[in-house]
């Protein structure tokens, strides 16, 4: 039997010598040395003794105060300090040396690290959910950069998951994006965690948890939110929202391009994907969803209601953001219905105006034909009318008003509302093909009465008649196993 020091000599040797030239160096058999390198009882055994010398010995104090004072402190950031500290006494290759004493010290001596918990998820009783930025994926619609995140669902039992394309982190965004999960899920679960959203809805934590709370109601569904600064405690959905953005970051690496012509097409999708990724979870799925509620009869409006007056200016304020409107309705009460990307505006219940709805702080869209009519009674308030850029319809509207202003300062601003009523009434493609074409040409023949005569010269598209083959109904008989005529 081997002794405990010819056991760590053999097992030293193992790696650079034969079995023959072990057994030769420790006096013992091949067949012994065999016998003990094939036992897999035996272990290696840690090395104890030290190569060479350390090189930090005399500064091992300063290492372990630096690293109490901070433990963040990596060995990279501790090799470049004590190099420039004490020039000629250390040197790149001895990293691996500090980077070893750093790791043992905070192992043994360092703070207490941040302990998981694992958790026990019960069929049908959590779902969580989050926004998460997409903008690292560096999607494109139509060649333009795509700002935007994603609504992130999940059933923390199943893992079954939904998302929904959005662009900022608001209730109706929320609202929105929990509708689609539910409707498309068909069932309830009894408890919804989201995080608190504090930074999101600048400080209206309070009003936000109001409505938050009206909303679960409708759905009869218990709230829970996380403590501030604490996404560990939303963990599951945290996780889930990684392993999507990889799963779609994997699928458009396969599609060969980040490219999508239009939201729709994005949005397809990953409709796609995500009832690729949803397919491997029907077995614990249909667990949940025999536990799980039924959905509330009453369908759910996914819109806030907000009643506005229209402004003297032909404008409303809708979550500090303006649009105008027709200036027939200044002075009247409307009824804005406020969707996740979209509002639409009605007044005694006819709707007026739907349109995109405006992201950020104090953005406005005005539409010139709202407010041409009384520009061209009051031509002197464009030049300093606070939404004058709107009514720039394109760069060429753009560099004709700037051609005007230096050709006759004094009638510039009439003159182009003339060639905006001019689009109102004619189009505004056959107003800018002529502007177009006269600006590349001789400066003199820029005048509104060129331009009134060209445009009513510009031929209108042409219509051709539709020739619609009626059906002969004697097909729909034969089809359908009928002896007799339908009609």
């Amino acid at each position: 039997m081997l002794q405990q020091s010819d056991l760590h000599k053999v097992l030293k040797m193992r790696h650079k010598y034969t079995n023959a030239e072990i057994a030769m160096n420790t006096g013992h058999t091949r067949k012994t040395v065999s016998k003990y390198l094939q036992d897999p009882q035996i272990k290696p055994v840690e090395r104890l003794w030290k190569t060479r010398k350390n090189p930090f010995e005399s500064i091992e104090e300063e290492i372990k105060e630096m690293l109490q004072i901070n433990p963040t402190l990596e060995a990279k950031t501790l090799m470049d300090f004590f190099i420039e500290k004490y020039p000629g006494h250390f040197q790149e290759g001895q990293l691996r040396t500090l980077q070893r004493f750093a790791k043992r010290f905070k192992a043994l001596e360092g703070p207490s690290k941040e302990v998981m918990f694992a958790q026990k998820h019960e069929a049908g009783k959590l779902a969580a959910s989050d926004f998460t930025s997409m903008n690292d994926l560096k999607i494109t619609i139509d060649g333009q950069p795509f700002s935007h995140l994603l609504y992130h669902f999940v059933l923390t039992y199943s893992n079954w998951e939904w998302a929904r394309i959005c662009h900022s982190e608001s209730f109706e965004s929320l609202r929105a994006g929990l509708k689609e999960a539910l409707t498309r899920l068909g069932k309830i679960p009894e408890e919804h965690l989201t995080d608190s959203l504090t930074a999101a809805f600048n400080n209206m934590q309070g009003e936000f948890q109001k409505r938050y709370q009206e909303l679960l109601s409708m759905w009869k569904i218990k709230g829970r939110v996380t403590q501030p600064a604490s996404p560990n405690e939303n963990g599951d959905v945290e996780q889930r929202n990684y392993r999507l953005k990889r799963a779609i970051d994997q699928a458009l690496m396969l599609r060969g391009n980040r490219n999508f012509q239009t939201k729709g097409e994005y949005s397809q999708f990953l409709y796609l994907l995500l009832m690729k990724l949803n397919d491997t979870r029907q077995q614990l799925l249909q667990i949940e969803l025999e536990i799980m509620s039924p959905l509330p009869e009453a369908l759910i409006p996914d819109y806030t209601l907000i009643k506005t007056r229209v402004s003297s200016c032909s404008t409303i304020r809708v979550k500090n953001c303006s649009y105008s409107l027709p200036s027939r309705l200044i002075g009247e009460e409307v009824e804005v219905r406020l969707h996740d990307d979209s509002l639409e505006i009605f007044y005694v219940e006819k709707s007026v105006l739907t349109c995109d709805r405006l992201r950020g702080e104090n953005k406005h869209k005005i539409d010139y034909r709202h407010v041409i009519e009384s520009l061209r009674r009051k031509p002197g308030a464009f030049k300093s009318y606070r939404y004058r850029e709107d009514l720039f319809l394109s760069a060429v509207f753009k560099i004709a008003y700037e051609y005007l202003l230096q050709k006759d300062p004094l009638h510039a601003s009439k003159t182009y509302l003339e060639i905006l009523y001019l689009s109102m009434t004619n189009g505004q493609d056959r107003v800018e093909k002529v502007l177009s074409s006269l600006l590349k040409q001789d400066e003199g023949l820029f005048t509104l009465q060129e331009i009134q005569r060209l445009v009513a010269k510009e031929e209108a598209p042409d219509i051709r008649d539709v020739f619609i083959q009626q059906p002969n109904l004697k097909d729909y008989d034969e089809a359908f196993g009928l002896g007799g005529s339908l009609c």
